[in-house]
């Protein structure tokens, strides 16, 4: 498997050269028309990039989402010029020099760090150092869970990661190279741009570390060789595709390589080189084409590269076709129309499992029991945890572990790697093929919103279920009973936020998420039990719109009283002792408000109604003025939680149905 691939009319070594000089030039040239941008890496890589392109990687340009290519990951955000050089110059299909022209430019495709399904051939958004290398681990965890499925003939691809010191440096790093050593993930190769250059200037101003020591004690193979000699660039991935371990291939490089007086500094990392460094840096490397022009030899040398790999995507096709029509489908999308028609029949099920047994349940409980459901109507569906697995209610009945050289399971133990385990399910996603879920407390989300919000920007599919979601865990204190965290959350843009009530909304909540392929998602569930509210198990969902009446006033209403989650219970109860006053009382349940917001004000004032209103949520009040008008009243949290039994923490904070009925007195004149 460590051969490079067989390529009729390869390049010679002087037209190869040529080939990288390409990406060096329009790197420089597009940094500078912009004003804007890190010339730097993309001149520093483009040996490596070249050799990696024309002499391994097997893709085809032409087609670019043939499912088998293999993914290739930019890290190292910031020189997305190579990647942008390497999408034109091989023929991807909306990469044209006009894109390349209009680098980092409104509307362009070529953004100042590549962003997911701006162009073909982005496999993933990158920019925020660290993210890359993590979610590359995800792409080449997923492959070898596909292979275990499929097969050799069907998927049989590796995972290459480009990554600098930035990348080696965040966090996030040890996360993803810890887990991917563990799990053995012998088809993912990272080649690390070790360059010594940060934006400060020298790296050992900041960084001493022996990252092939530092990769090597996680299982890692390394190898250390130049960056800018060719033949030890290709004898180096081959080894790394020969190993039964994930590799990290040094390549010591020059940044700004070519440019003669500011190559090997700081200066080239985050700067246009300017027109006279410009002007010598063609002399240096022989380049005597103008701005943006590209020699026909060497533009056919590339685009011959390009397509070199569409034979052996044609025999992956006559494979392709032998699988079944599901098979086909569930390979890039697990949940398909027809999985969703089972989904919807299993949600009912389980709805009416609920009501029957009208039991008192933690909403993880009651999670748990939805995914035992739903799990077997979508093989695909993959979940987790970050050493919270008993605590979250992610383990089912259908538990299977992933683990070294078994990768036929469906839950990946994240270890504690909340970070790393979002990144991680980025990349599962993005490869394509399953539905990634998996847990942690609300309070660790923290640790997890860099991951949480590329998912969202990258419009990915993933389950974040967020359980001991308020004070109402209790004894461990303010360190894990989260506050602030639900407003933080529904801040971001194109994420749900969901808060059920009791398990009947945990079902419908779940349809939600599992049944649409463009917004991740959180599940904000209790550690403590709630009473059932909900006794229909009809298909209707009801937390489809993001909020609705749960209980309507016995004629005009005097007050609405609005919750969501656990607090909903509270909202109930407080109506009951208003009504024991004469006064006309409506519940409003909002488990979501991204999606209550989506339906206009036409459907949110049916619900809200014009009475004077009182929500109750254990959370800050941040976001709630928008739902309680201006003389609307909350109960809620002002700070940070205690340590102690949950029932005593509602009470000592104030969230109590006693004090939800005395703002809605006060907001109706009746104190």
């Amino acid at each position: 498997m460590g051969e490079a691939l067989e390529i009729q009319n390869k390049p010679d070594a002087e037209l190869k050269a040529k080939m990288a000089n390409a990406i060096r030039a329009l790197s420089m040239d597009a940094v500078q028309k912009a004003n804007s941008g890190h010339p730097g890496a993309p001149m520093g890589l483009a040996d490596v990039a070249t050799v990696l392109f024309a002499d391994h990687l097997k893709f085809d340009a032409g087609n670019p989402d043939w499912h088998d290519r293999d993914r290739f990951v930019m890290s190292a955000g910031h020189g997305s010029m190579l990647v942008y050089s390497l999408l034109y110059l091989t023929g991807y299909p909306g990469m044209g020099i006009e894109q390349i022209k209009n680098f980092r430019q409104l509307g362009s495709p070529t953004a100042g760090h590549p962003e997911y399904g701006h162009a073909a051939g982005i496999e993933t958004t990158t920019g925020p150092l660290g993210q890359g290398i993590t979610t590359a681990v995800g792409m080449a965890l997923a492959e070898r869970m596909q292979n275990q499925k499929l097969g050799d003939a069907v998927i049989d691809h590796y995972t290459y990661a480009i990554a600098g010191d930035g990348c080696l440096m965040e966090g996030i790093s040890q996360e993803a190279i810890s887990m991917a050593g563990h799990l053995q993930l012998s088809k993912l190769i990272v080649l690390w741009d070790d360059n010594n250059i940060s934006i400060d200037g020298e790296l050992n101003m900041a960084c001493s570390d022996d990252q092939l020591k530092r990769f090597e004690a996680s299982g890692w193979h390394t190898q250390q060789i130049d960056g800018h000699d060719m033949d030890a660039i290709s004898a180096a991935i081959a080894e790394a595709k020969a190993s039964d371990s994930p590799s990290l291939i040094a390549c010591k490089t020059i940044i700004g390589f070519g440019a003669p007086n500011k190559q090997g500094t700081a200066s080239t990392h985050g700067s246009p080189l300017g027109d006279e460094e410009i002007a010598l840096t063609r002399m240096k490397l022989g380049w005597t084409s103008a701005p943006f022009e590209v020699p026909e030899d060497v533009l056919n040398a590339w685009r011959a590269v390009g397509s070199q790999g569409s034979e052996t995507r044609a025999q992956w096709l006559t494979q392709f076709d032998a699988l079944s029509e599901d098979e086909k489908a569930a390979l890039v999308s697990p949940v398909t129309d027809a999985v969703k028609q089972e989904l919807s029949k299993a949600i009912v099920g389980v709805k009416q499992k609920f009501v029957e047994g009208s039991e008192k349940l933690a909403t993880r409980i009651s999670s748990k029991k939805v995914l035992d459901e739903i799990l077997p109507v979508i093989p695909g569906m993959v979940g987790g945890s970050a050493d919270l697995t008993g605590s979250n209610g992610t383990k089912t009945d259908q538990y299977a572990p992933v683990n070294r050289g078994e990768f036929g399971g469906n839950y990946i133990h994240y270890g504690v790697r909340e970070h790393g385990m979002g990144a991680v399910m980025n990349g599962i996603s993005l490869h394509g093929g399953f539905l990634p879920y998996s847990g942690t407390f609300l309070v660790f989300s923290d640790y997890a919103r860099g991951a949480i919000r590329l998912s969202a920007l990258m419009e990915q599919p993933i389950g974040y279920v967020m359980t001991h979601d308020s004070i109402g865990l209790g004894e461990d204190g303010p360190t894990h009973q989260p506050v602030e965290h639900l407003a933080s959350l529904r801040a971001m843009p194109n994420l749900n936020v969901f808060r059920p009530a009791d398990s009947v909304e945990c079902a419908e909540c779940w349809e939600l998420f599992a049944s649409q392929d463009k917004t991740p998602a959180i599940l904000s569930l209790t550690r403590q039990g709630l009473p059932l509210l909900r006794n229909d198990a009809t298909a209707e969902n009801k937390c489809a719109l993001g909020g609705y009446v749960l209980k309507e006033a016995d004629g005009e209403r005097d007050v609405t009283l609005i919750g969501t989650g656990s607090e909903v219970s509270v909202a109930m109860d407080a109506a009951k002792l208003l009504e024991a006053d004469g006064l006309k009382v409506a519940v409003v349940s909002l488990p979501c408000w991204e999606l209550f917001e989506a339906q206009g004000s036409d459907y949110q004032w049916k619900v809200l109604g014009d009475a004077p209103r009182v929500g109750v949520e254990a959370a800050v009040e941040q976001g709630w003025s928008k739902w309680l008008g201006s003389n609307g009243q909350f109960i809620g949290m002002t700070g940070f939680g205690a340590s102690g039994p949950a029932n005593e923490l509602f009470e000592h904070f104030g969230i109590t149905a006693e004090k939800v009925a005395d703002a809605a007195r006060r907001v109706t004149g009746n104190a």
